[in-house]
């Protein structure tokens, strides 16, 4: 039934493992006579039926051309009133998921250290309290820190929220002008892909990228990555003419 309602293989899975923490919890805590092994008999026939298993993970990056079309359609638009080039290219500049863009508040930055406070960034460990301070630079090909200036120019003012509209609306607004100059396929979470990757291009090592992105481990941080091999001739040229390398040359 819930396959029948679209939830996919990873959903299903996440169900079966609660059930199954159910059943642990009533046996081992209650005392109640019932085994979680039929779960377990359930999970391995559901699996070879297809209906639980791994998410395919996306690798989806949208190209120069393909985001210099979409700010075309974004400025050229006379009645959208939300300010889509500057959130996008805050997207890939932070890696920074579209709730977590839509709700940091102007209190949350510390202009003294060009940083920003992401509270309660999601954590399947821990649900509350995982406050994340990141930095706001340009080392993605767009300056976080230029973008926010710029915010506060749009809006007149500081107080409440950066950038004070619905996640929802900004959804609808990036897949409509997906639609309308053919960009296919591109998700508005296929941009934190795309700033994570680019870190990584720009140079910057695995807990580095962390720092940024609040992966805990590199499992997790590994399904954002993305990197395109072209960009390794850059970093191995920044490399041989590095100091470093040349008094090891020598």
């Amino acid at each position: 039934m819930r396959a029948e309602q679209s939830a996919g293989p990873v959903t299903l899975g996440i169900d079966i493992g609660v059930i199954k923490m159910i059943i642990t919890h009533a046996a081992a805590v209650h005392g109640l006579d019932i085994s979680p092994e039929p779960v377990d008999l359930a999970r391995v026939a559901l699996k070879r039926l297809g209906l639980i298993g791994k998410g395919t993970e996306r690798d989806r990056r949208p190209t120069t051309d393909e985001l210099n079309r979409l700010f075309r359609c974004f400025d050229d638009n006379d009645r959208l009133t939300l300010p889509m080039t500057r959130i996008v290219k805050f997207a890939v500049a932070t890696a920074m998921r579209l709730d977590e863009i839509c709700r940091v508040e102007w209190t949350d930055l510390d202009v003294d250290r060009r940083m920003l406070m992401i509270r309660d960034r999601k954590d399947p460990r821990n649900k509350t309290g995982n406050d994340q301070r990141i930095p706001l630079f340009a080392a993605t090909g767009f300056d976080a820190w230029a973008l926010v200036t710029e915010q506060a120019k749009h809006l007149g003012q500081t107080n409440g929220r950066i950038f004070p509209y619905n996640s929802k609306s900004v959804g609808t607004a990036f897949r409509r002008a997906c639609v309308e100059v053919s960009v296919k396929d591109l998700h508005f979470h296929d941009l934190r892909h795309e700033g994570t990757s680019r870190l990584f291009e720009a140079g910057f090592a695995i807990e580095q990228v962390s720092l940024v992105t609040g992966h805990k481990d590199w499992k997790m941080l590994r399904r954002y990555t993305h990197i395109r091999p072209e960009t390794l001739h850059r970093l191995a040229a920044s490399r041989a003419s590095s100091p470093l390398e040349t008094r090891a040359a020598e």
